[in-house]
């Protein structure tokens, strides 16, 4: 295969909202280049890039798919994507390498959520991109609905390179404004017949191509000159001026196809090479310590790997980009990220499933390689004496979770190793052993995100297991101050146990000062501070700990065997069980015995004693609070609205975008399990939403006795 320049390749994302067709356009793109004979179908389950069995038999992406075409003597790498949000992954993956992407705007819809979601991650990777109006060969297919609402929504940087003559069961034509043509199509073969703009639609022509030559004169000082001096730009005048403005983002040039029909596709991919930078044209990759790295074929040798998969009879695949020079078969690197060597045996150019061996891969180019030891997605490999990192793909945080258990104990093990094998093919799945809730908890993006893991596992994992619902991380804290003192005393026949011990606990407040006296009902206490401990702990919040003690009464070596018995209470908060926080414990009193005394009587006279002052003070059972915003239809806002009353939501915020409602509330997490499901029965799928950690909240009361009386009943069971 030949070894293409950098300057000779282009590097594209699809993206687009689920069903908007971009499977479809690859295929057509393949098909019409020559590279595929005959072109697959969703349906048919037989498309290059939907090649994993889970695929077909859902009938849509779930993983990314990395393909390349050659065309007028140029390459151009096509990384197809996921367009239901529970596979961002693949977006964010894709979106890190490409140069540039285009996103598929269904003529029966228009702009979808979807869409708005996508073009969210679009600005954050700062890429530029161009709109795909497809399915225009659909009886439903609305152009002007569909050309009004890009309009609103991407506003006047959405630029109309193309409109369709008709549309329907009859689309066969479109009319290139830049060109000035019509370019009709008679059959399916993708080869148009270019002809003259009818009369009838030359008015309209004219006014797009107005607009189009003023986008391409912004691009340019020169250009603008010329602009203003001949009252027009000549066709490489205009392509000129729209790469510049393409490539900083000014524009978002409008094209129109079928993928179906294989229409609009030749000249599609005429406009990618015109338009669309080639690597060493783009911003320069950053390193995470600031440095700027040009996509550059004479530097040292440096790969990105953006994606790791794993197949049958083949292992791990690693799919990377070449940041800096070239690479070699046989090629020695050094992973930075964990100091080990690689070594790529063997060099691949990818098209779906199938793989191409190369002898070399330039800058700027994609490819892939197999069984590196110690490598996958987010690492940085480069030749030695050279320290790059570069900057890592960032995903989204999970919005749905789940526990999962192996239906046979001996199974736990095996299970454990494929979750965590599975995290590396894709990345938004977070697998966590839970040891204060004693479950396995899994992270992800949403239910079908879920259900796709449930394949695996039982087709081909082959592991029998099954979803529960999660506990809920509760912490524990007091709300005013209590005094208790504990006496441990056991006596066997040999040596005993002893150990008293007194002290005072209180809500920690930051920055409040050291407490030195306390009116309590059972006593006044005076505390004479000796020493201040203070701790962070790993579940959030803070213990500060405090040697009060006088005289004596207490050896200073069993204070540290009191602070173990705190930590090991506050590890199995005395209500639910759940983690304590926030609380300043003072111990200022206690007894010792000359013989029996030692650590392990402190430890449990400072537990019990623990113990029972938290009960006294007031304690309180905490809830993690999500913040959660919803993007949702205009229609469907009132159902979602009262579904989130019933969920105990606070709601921030409301906003309107184009069409759309986005709601912001706080929303309890006990209360939004499965919400996945319940807002996609609400909207009919047309909803997204994103949640994060905001905050630990006093659950109400009701609540708190509920749950405590719930564990009470586990604790009598368990006994």
């Amino acid at each position: 295969m030949k070894v293409f320049k950098t300057e000779e390749i282009r590097n594209i994302a699809l993206l687009g909202n689920s069903s908007s067709g971009k499977t479809t356009l690859s295929e057509a793109i393949l098909y019409v280049t020559g590279i595929i004979s005959r072109k697959g179908d969703v349906l048919q389950k037989n498309t290059v890039s939907d090649y994993n069995e889970v695929e077909m038999n859902n009938g849509c992406s779930i993983f990314s798919s990395l393909m390349y075409t050659e065309y007028k003597e140029k390459k151009i790498n096509i990384l197809d994507t996921a367009g239901l949000d529970d596979f961002n992954n693949t977006i964010h993956s894709s979106l890190k390498v490409a140069d540039a992407s285009l996103m598929l705007i269904n003529a029966q819809s228009g702009v979808e959520v979807g869409t708005q979601v996508q073009m969210r991650y679009v600005e954050k990777y700062n890429k530029p991109l161009a709109l795909v109006v497809n399915q225009l060969d659909h009886e439903k297919a609305n152009i002007e609905q569909t050309f009004e609402a890009i309009q609103s929504f991407f506003g006047n940087k959405a630029v109309i390179i193309q409109f369709p003559v008709n549309t329907g069961s009859t689309f066969n034509s479109v009319i290139d404004v830049l060109n000035f043509k019509l370019y009709k199509y008679s059959d399916e073969s993708g080869k148009a017949k270019i002809e003259e703009i009818p009369i009838e639609f030359k008015e309209q022509a004219e006014k797009y191509r107005e607009k189009l030559i003023e986008s391409a004169a912004e691009g340019d000082e020169s250009l603008m000159e010329k602009y203003f001096q001949e009252g027009t730009l000549n066709v490489d005048d205009i392509n000129k001026g729209l790469k510049l403005s393409f490539k900083s983002g000014s524009i978002y040039p409008v094209f129109c196809v079928s993928a179906k029909k294989n229409i609009g596709i030749d000249i599609l991919l005429d406009h990618i090479l015109n338009i669309f930078p080639n690597p060493s044209e783009t911003l320069p990759v950053k390193t995470k310590d600031g440095q700027e790295i040009r996509i550059d074929s004479t530097g040292v040798p440096a790969i990105f790997v953006f994606k790791t998969s794993i197949e049958p009879h083949i292992g791990e695949i690693s799919y990377f980009k070449v940041i800096s020079g070239e690479l070699t078969e046989g090629i020695d690197l050094i992973n930075n990220n964990n100091q080990t060597k690689e070594r790529l045996a063997q060099l691949f150019i990818s098209c779906g499933k199938n793989r191409i061996k190369v002898e070399k891969i330039v800058a700027g180019d994609l490819g892939c390689t197999v069984k590196l030891k110690n490598t996958k997605y987010n690492h940085t490999l480069t030749t030695t004496n050279v320290d790059w990192i570069f900057e890592q793909i960032e995903f989204p945080e999970p919005r749905h979770r789940m526990a999962i258990r192996a239906l046979n104990e001996n199974d736990d093990e095996k299970l454990s190793e494929v979750l965590n094998k599975y995290r590396n093919e894709d990345p938004t799945i977070v697998v966590e052993y839970s040891k204060e809730l004693k479950q396995t908890i899994i992270y992800c993006q949403g239910e079908y995100h879920l259900n796709i893991l449930k394949w695996h596992l039982d087709n081909i994992y082959k592991i029998p297991s099954e979803f529960v619902n999660p506990k809920i991380p509760y912490r524990e804290t007091i709300t005013r101050p209590a005094y208790a003192g504990y006496r441990h005393k056991k006596q066997t026949g040999g040596a005993g146990q002893f150990g008293e011990v007194h002290m005072v606990i209180e809500p920690y407040i930051e920055g409040a000062p050291d407490p030195t006296k306390f009116k309590l009902p059972e006593r006044e206490i005076n505390l004479t501070i000796r020493s201040k401990e203070e701790y962070d702990l790993q579940w959030g919040g803070k213990l500060v700990y405090y040697n009060c003690i006088v005289g004596g009464a207490i050896d200073a070596r069993f204070m540290p065997s009191i602070l173990k018995g705190i930590m090991e209470k506050m590890e199995e908060g005395p209500l639910t069980g759940s983690y304590a926080r926030d609380i300043r414990v003072a111990v200022f009193d206690g007894k010792m015995h000359p013989v029996d005394s030692n650590d392990i009587s402190f430890r449990l006279a400072g537990r019990n004693a623990f113990k029972e002052a938290f009960k006294k003070a007031g304690p309180r059972i905490l809830e993690p609070i999500y913040e959660v915003e919803i993007w949702v239809p205009s229609e469907c806002m009132g159902d979602v609205i009262s579904d989130l009353q019933t969920r105990r939501a606070v709601v921030l915020g409301m906003s309107s975008n184009k069409g759309f409602e986005i709601v912001k509330a706080k929303v309890p997490l006990a209360e939004m399990n499965r919400y996945s499901t319940t807002l996609n029965s609400l909207t009919s799928g047309r909803a997204m939403y994103f949640m994060k950690f905001a905050e630990y909240a006093q659950v109400p009361s009701e609540i708190q006795e509920k749950l405590i009386k719930e564990f009470e009943a586990q604790q009598k069971e368990e006994e």
